[in-house]
């Protein structure tokens, strides 16, 4: 599933850089970057293993997508219906559990969302004990192959010499730099993280001050199972990592806003901090950057 890559003109004027797309994720049919993983590991297990119940603990994107792929497999074979739990912790924000709740209509009972203390230990617990496989993606190597997808999108922007990346667990960006790094090595991959967690940025050697939370709180994964595989594929492209505070997402957020006139999320605002952040660095790039804008 295509989502739009569009060059913005005034935005690389403004951040002093030759062409600046913004990768729109955000327009992806299951609501951002997370469907190119979740719904492929899905439709995967369902077809490789004969796989009918999931479960998923995730309070954003990635438990949109999975609530979406689960409406649609059990609207298109009613024959066949699969099962989903969502876990979602005790403190979501109310307008996120409102958001997955209005995805789901009185036909799709067998779709569930519980808050619980411990969502990632209850998930877990399910799939080892079979009655559900979890959708991690953190350690689910199914999940790089849905986002080689992206990658391949990326490689038709003309001159593209760069990519930035908001990174949590990583996945993303290893799955974008394992095709770049062997397809078009001319293009970087870089990973932008915040100050209240960035494990991965600062192991490819990013400063930053800590901070006990971001505006970007999408970005949260501070065990990072894949830190050495994103640090080892992120250095094959020649990329780095970049630290950014809330002051840079907002000033990001604002500039694409005054530039394109498109309202972005603080989490995909990530992309285009560390894009200014490296320029600010001296970074130099000679042809297209991109950005990706993974969601909300």
């Amino acid at each position: 599933m295509k989502t739009p890559q569009q060059s913005y003109p005034s935005l690389a004027k403004e951040l002093g850089t030759p062409s600046v797309f913004l990768k729109r994720e955000d327009e992806h049919p299951y609501g951002s970057h997370k469907g190119r993983s979740i719904p492929y590991m899905m439709k995967t297990y369902i077809k490789r293993d004969n796989v009918r119940d999931f479960v998923i603990s995730s309070s954003g994107n990635a438990a949109l997508a999975a609530i979406r792929m689960a409406v649609k497999q059990n609207q298109n074979n009613p024959d066949k219906q699969i099962t989903l739990r969502v876990y979602v912790g005790q403190n979501i924000d109310k307008k996120k559990l409102e958001k997955l709740h209005s995805e789901i209509n009185n036909l799709n009972s067998k779709i569930s969302i519980e808050q619980v203390e411990r969502p990632k230990q209850e998930a877990f617990k399910l799939d080892k004990d079979g009655t559900a496989t979890s959708l991690r993606q953190s350690t689910d190597d199914l999940a790089l192959e849905g986002y080689h997808e992206l990658a391949y999108e990326l490689m038709k922007i003309p001159d593209l010499r760069a990519v930035f990346i908001p990174t949590s667990s990583g996945t993303t960006a290893q799955a974008i730099a394992e095709v770049f790094a062997k397809e078009q090595p001319t293009t970087q991959v870089h990973i932008v993280q915040t100050t209240a967690c960035h494990p991965i940025a600062t192991a490819l050697g990013a400063d930053g001050n800590s901070t006990e939370s971001s505006v970007a709180g999408a970005i949260v994964d501070n065990i990072a199972h894949r830190k050495q595989a994103v640090v080892d594929t992120v250095n094959q492209t020649h990329g780095a990592g970049w630290i950014v505070n809330d002051e840079e997402i907002e000033s990001a957020k604002k500039l694409v806003k005054e530039t394109t006139g498109i309202a972005i999320s603080p989490n995909s605002a990530l992309a285009v901090a560390g894009l200014k952040k490296s320029l600010e660095f001296k970074t130099k790039f000679e042809g297209a950057v991109a950005c990706v804008i993974t969601g909300q």
